[in-house]
């Protein structure tokens, strides 16, 4: 059952690291049971309580391993320019000559598990199998939760080599020992030193973005940083849009959008379908059409609430493993921005005593929750279908104060790549370095494209071309606030209002506005929300001055690419400029 290109990597791999066992996974209730008894034993994971959070648990990482670190992650393409001034290079013979040697003996006292899983539904074309190797048994508990993980992997790669190989040991999570090493030409990632979830989950970002952006590239498809919804209206029609938006900016609170009762009243309803990744193909009826790769969520906790993302709070309720948030003496686990007061006796995610006059956070800003996707109450019943969903918009989604109004619409795809090429938002937590600063997150892809990121833009482009009806692109902004720093948009569930006007939109109806980066809505079915009309257009205003510096500011952000940026790309930012300048 298991190809021989399989077994002869593994055993290079096993020679390498040295482990003490070998274990096969195969994905069952009855190895998951076994491997979580295990982690209980050795304290890697702590059960919570099982009336209150049944089949739940907590993980504590080491204090410098809880977020992605992007300075420690490299793509090794075969020259400098492929891998663009978006990506940290090394070269592939470097690389390897750096990380053998961490890499030798490695597990010696630990045991290697192979974990083979399937990105994608079983059997479906979006799908791509991967074999990950690791020493760590919490990541073998997460890559079953986030991926179809087991033996369905050998059926659908059945006597082929056509897997990526990702080789993980946690080493001694020394910073100065971390790497995470993409090599696109050879389909496979090595990472070292770090057990936090990005950067040991090589299913995640690492295959399912930064080789699946390369392969997307060559073979003609797109590996994006994007939600997929689907937004039913009265009439019971569905249209399903994706969404790009940099982490802890909404993502997941709109991919399981709650309808407000104004609108649940009326009969619109909203279906998940995925809350992080899109696997974008062109389909038969000249649409795109979009697959989840995922099986799972892997979340920001803090901030999650009844109040933010009810869905996420019910797929929580059981079977989820939180990592660093804080844990109440009655077993229950905690975190900022949660809805209920913190439990008595509480300590915080390094098990520290922790009460709310600590001056220390009880869980840390990244703290993370990892959960089935089908536990969702709002999970769509297409999302495992094989042929994915077609794509009707796309929007592009981010943190601007100012600016960027609620909801706009590009005029056609080149300029909507335009919109996705020029994406910007505050940075947060889930990335190590200062939070709060003005950063340019492309498409939400800066960390994750494979490739130069002017090439990136240059496949968009082509994609566009390729299918006769491409999705339309809309950005959308649900952080607007006024001259004292309030939030203009009540956003959460009302957030549906922008979505009915996008929708509108393209079906070929929806009053819109002709703005200089493009349409805004007339009005919007505000009914319920304490908004008027001087609201809507505080909201979607368009300051010339204001969109004159970011016009500036996209200019020298461009010409770090230098030549390789698509001359389509300058064309839209020169109508810009000239527009916001009169």
């Amino acid at each position: 059952m298991v190809p021989a290109s399989a077994r002869a990597w593994v055993e290079e791999v096993r020679a390498l690291c040295q482990p003490d066992h070998v274990v096969w996974c195969d994905g069952s209730e009855a190895e998951r049971e076994r491997l979580t008894a295990e982690a209980v034993r050795d304290g890697v994971l702590l059960p919570l309580d099982p009336v209150k959070q049944p089949g739940s648990y907590l993980h504590r990482s080491d204090p410098s391993d809880v977020a992605r670190t992007e300075h420690l992650t490299f793509i090794c393409s075969n020259t400098k320019d492929e891998a663009g001034p978006n990506n940290n290079w090394m070269a592939p013979a470097d690389a390897r000559a750096k990380l053998t040697p961490l890499f030798r003996g490695a597990m010696r006292g630990r045991t290697l598990y192979v974990v083979p899983f399937v990105m994608g539904p079983v059997g479906s074309p979006f799908s791509k199998v991967g074999i990950e190797i690791t020493d760590s048994v919490y990541v073998v508990l997460n890559m079953r939760i986030m991926t179809r993980m087991g033996n369905a992997a050998w059926t659908q790669l059945a006597d082929g080599d056509d897997f990526t190989r990702c080789l993980h040991s946690l080493g001694d999570l020394s910073p100065d020992r971390r790497f995470i090493c993409h090599f696109p030409q050879d389909n496979t990632i090595w990472s070292i030193g770090s057990g936090y979830g990005g950067n040991a989950l090589l299913g995640k970002k690492c295959l399912a973005l930064r080789i699946a952006s390369a392969l997307g590239r060559d073979q003609g498809w797109m590996a994006e940083h994007m939600l997929i919804l689907g937004v039913q209206n009265p009439r019971g029609e569905k249209h399903y849009l994706c969404g790009a938006f940099p982490s802890a900016c909404g993502k997941t609170n709109l991919a399981m959008l709650v309808p407000p009762p104004a609108l649940a009243g009326r009969g619109w309803k909203v279906w998940t379908v995925g809350d992080d990744i899109a696997w974008l193909r062109p389909g038969p009826d000249g649409r795109l059409w979009a697959a989840n790769p995922e099986a799972g969520f892997f979340g920001v906790a803090p901030g999650t609430s009844n109040k933010t993302n009810l869905n996420a709070m019910h797929t929580l309720a059981r079977n989820a493993i939180f990592t660093n948030v804080g844990l109440g003496a009655d077993g229950t686990v905690w975190w900022e921005g949660h809805h209920s007061p913190p439990p008595a006796d509480m300590v915080d995610w390094r098990g520290r005593p922790w009460s709310p006059g600590a001056g220390e956070k009880a869980a840390h800003p990244n703290s993370r929750f990892t959960v089935p996707a089908s536990q969702c109450p709002s999970i769509a019943p297409e999302w495992e279908d094989p042929a994915g969903v077609p794509i009707s918009a796309i929007l592009f989604g981010a943190r601007r104060p100012r600016t960027v109004p609620l909801v706009f619409e590009a005029r056609d795809w080149q300029h909507g790549t335009f919109v996705g090429a020029t994406l910007a938002s505050e940075t947060t937590a889930a990335a190590t370095g200062a939070v709060g600063v003005l950063r340019r997150d492309p498409m939400a892809m800066l960390p994750f494209c494979g490739y130069d990121m002017a090439d990136y833009f240059g496949h968009w482009l082509r994609m566009g071309a390729r299918v006769a009806r491409p999705p339309r692109i809309f950005g959308v902004n649900w952080f607007r606030t006024d001259a004292a720093g309030r939030f203009l948009w009540p956003g959460y569930g009302e957030n549906l209002r922008a979505l009915e006007w996008v929708i509108e939109r393209c079906e070929g109806r929806g009053d819109a506005v002709s703005t200089p980066i493009g349409n805004v809505p007339a009005s919007l079915d505000l009914e319920g929300t304490g908004l008027d009309a001087a609201a809507l257009a505080a909201l979607t205003a368009v300051d010339r001055e204001e969109w004159a510096k970011e016009a500036a500011a996209q200019a020298d952000w461009f010409g770090t690419f230098g030549d390789r940026l698509p001359e389509a790309v300058w064309a839209e930012h020169a109508r810009l400029s000239a527009a916001v300048s009169g």
